[in-house]
């Protein structure tokens, strides 16, 4: 947590929100942190992160990534995942993360969403040119030549994370065609996707959904129609929680659950494993078999910091006995090695 030192100059806020969420809104997760405050019924507002305030949040977080949360201590924090743990410990009754094994299966879950289908977000913006005016020129904040830049450097993280094939593409796209199917079946069952309360990975998918999916021109041309529940989901209904529901007992987990979790074996789990190897190696890059031919990707050390949150909660469920029933599920789709250090 980044403590600011006590010469740091202060933010201006616009109103005496506790919270403020600085990002762009067309960013995955700043809106999965501001669906996330949603549900805590928290007191908060939204700003652009700008050239004005950029140095100051930069500087006081500790990293260029958005969003960054100011918090009523004066903490200016990024890191969607460990901030979300730490408004749960604020918001009793509303936790994005729930205790025992369910808030396991929930983070796990989330990982995907989080450092795999991220690449969806940037293959559906950046690889169709249909996107590129509105989007360039919505994060360059209207100046022509970031734009510009804008755009070259959408190519580039598509290049880095393997979507720049023609298959790569078109599976990206079919395997979130999977995903959204599943999300509508799901809603006509539940009010959320893993139960009748919201967790994290609501919070993601709504993110995806709200900042890239039904926003930017080529994959809303693709959704819209199809998935009229998920639509009404986005913006209507997932607001209207008032903190009430439980979370689908495991092992009977919900069918959008288990259709994530096939995904995770065939998809992240190579991808994360891989990932780790060349960390560990020094390398900058790794290939791997993905959808029929090889892929390379880049390299990332955060992709493995988030991973060992996830083998430390693994862990932290071993150590209370409440592990059985996700030990159950893990060798059932073949993800243990998942959480294996």
């Amino acid at each position: 947590m980044f403590t600011p030192r006590k010469d740091a100059p202060q933010p201006q806020l616009s109103k005496p929100n506790n919270y403020v969420v600085y990002g762009w809104q067309r960013s995955y997760f700043t809106h999965k942190l501001m669906a996330a405050l949603h549900f805590y019924s928290a007191d908060w507002c939204y700003q652009d992160k700008t050239v004005a305030n950029r140095d100051e949040l930069q500087f006081r977080s500790g990293t260029h990534q958005i969003p960054v949360l100011h918090t009523p201590e004066n903490w200016m924090i990024a890191d969607t995942t460990p901030l979300m743990r730490m408004l749960d410990g604020r918001f009793p009754g509303r936790e994005m993360f729930p205790v025992g094994a369910r808030g396991f299966l929930v983070h796990l879950l989330e990982e995907y969403f989080d450092e795999w289908i991220a690449r969806t977000t940037v293959h559906w913006r950046w690889n169709y040119e249909e996107n590129h005016a509105l989007l360039s020129m919505d994060a360059a904040q209207g100046d022509e030549a970031a734009a510009a830049n804008m755009i070259v450097w959408g190519g580039k993280v598509c290049r880095a994370t393997g979507v720049s094939s023609e298959i790569q593409q078109r599976e990206a796209e079919n395997e979130y065609h999977r995903i959204m199917a599943a999300a509508e079946e799901q809603l006509s069952h539940s009010a959320f996707l893993l139960g009748e309360r919201p967790t994290a990975v609501d919070c993601i998918v709504l993110a995806g959904l709200r900042a890239h999916f039904l926003y930017d021109p080529a994959p809303r041309r693709e959704l819209e129609d199809r998935y009229p529940a998920v639509v009404d989901w986005v913006h209507n209904k997932a607001d209207q929680w008032l903190g009430q529901g439980e979370l689908a007992d495991l092992p009977e987990v919900t069918t959008f659950a288990r259709l994530v979790l096939s995904e995770m074996s065939r998809t992240y789990q190579p991808f994360v494993l891989a990932n780790r190897l060349a960390i560990g190696k020094g390398d900058k890059a790794f290939v791997i078999p993905m959808y029929g031919e090889d892929v390379s990707y880049l390299a990332r050390p955060y992709v493995e910091q988030s991973r060992q949150m996830l083998v430390e909660h693994f862990e932290r469920l071993q150590l209370t006995g409440d592990a059985e029933a996700i030990a159950a599920l893990l060798q059932q789709y073949e993800l243990e090695t998942v959480v294996t250090k």
